[in-house]
């Protein structure tokens, strides 16, 4: 069972009688949907709609967990703090938690309360992420990554930029992140209508080539057009954000797509159910 330890990350512990219904209120996750045992992506976004925090949800003994870049911890709390006013809600942080995620396991595993099942993945994958604890890893951090990769899921700051993304961009309506569903959260009016109107124009794809890829932040390119950035790479496979209507377009015209000078080829992760833009002609 590969596994590894991850570095960089803290959990703020979101506890209180009023815990659930505050953190409903803002973030793009639906904990009326969120089982024991299961981790779901979210994010708190700008009233614009873009990303400013990105996190993992999970439960926990009398409240709520997240996981997320230790980096951006600070300013999470403060904003939180500014959203409290008189709820009863008290934070925690916890800095020194080891983070274990493990996948090809027996699922069963889950539990207690400090391993969940990351639903970003397919059941059958059995990702997990154990919280706490001593136990070993194989230190499978490339492995990890080509996991990540080979399905699409998008993290910060690797594969976006904090601050410039709206959740269909980076596949949180794909991946269980954000519930079109539950009713008002900050951001939700932008959010709501790029999916009813479906007007999502940029997307996070899967990109493969012949060669291994240039590094992370290389510009995508079509032609002398720039269409997007190289996300995580693992050798030869990587994530990209990517403008898909001008995607279509390269594929349609039979122009080459290029990170560098290595040719790609781009494709939409397995399970996610957007498409490419119908051209005109097409429809």
């Amino acid at each position: 069972m590969p596994s590894t330890s991850l570095s960089g990350r803290a959990l703020l512990n979101v506890t209180g009688e009023d815990a659930e219904d505050f953190l409903q209120n803002l973030i793009t996750t639906d904990l009326d949907a969120l089982g024991h045992g299961d981790l779901q992506p979210g994010a708190l976004l700008s009233p614009q709609g873009k990303i400013l925090f990105e996190f993992l949800v999970s439960r926990r003994d009398k409240g709520l967990r997240l996981d997320l870049l230790e980096t951006t911890m600070d300013d999470l709390l403060k904003r939180l703090t500014l959203y409290r006013l008189r709820a009863k809600v008290q934070f925690a942080v916890d800095s020194e938690s080891l983070i274990k995620v493990s996948w090809q396991g027996d699922s069963a595993t889950s539990e207690t309360e400090s391993t969940v099942i990351d639903r970003r993945f397919p059941d059958g994958l059995a990702v997990t992420r154990r919280y706490g604890g001593t136990g070993t890893t194989n230190n499978a951090v490339a492995a990890w990554t080509a996991l990540r990769i080979a399905h699409g899921v998008a993290e910060a700051p690797d594969d976006y930029s904090l601050g410039d993304a709206f959740p269909h961009d980076v596949n949180l309506d794909q991946t269980g992140g954000v519930s079109f569903k539950k009713g008002c959260f900050v951001g939700q009016e932008v959010v709501s209508r790029m999916q009813h109107r479906g007007t999502a124009r940029r997307r996070i794809l899967v990109a493969t080539a012949a060669l291994d890829l240039p590094l992370t932040g290389t510009p995508i390119t079509a032609g002398d057009r720039e269409i997007g950035t190289l996300g995580s790479v693992a050798r030869n496979t990587a994530l990209a954000l990517v403008r898909i209507d001008r995607v279509k377009d390269a594929i349609d015209s039979g122009i080459p797509i290029l990170a560098g000078d290595v040719m790609l080829d781009l494709a939409i992760p397995p399970e996610h159910r957007f498409t490419f833009p119908v051209t005109t002609q097409e429809a």
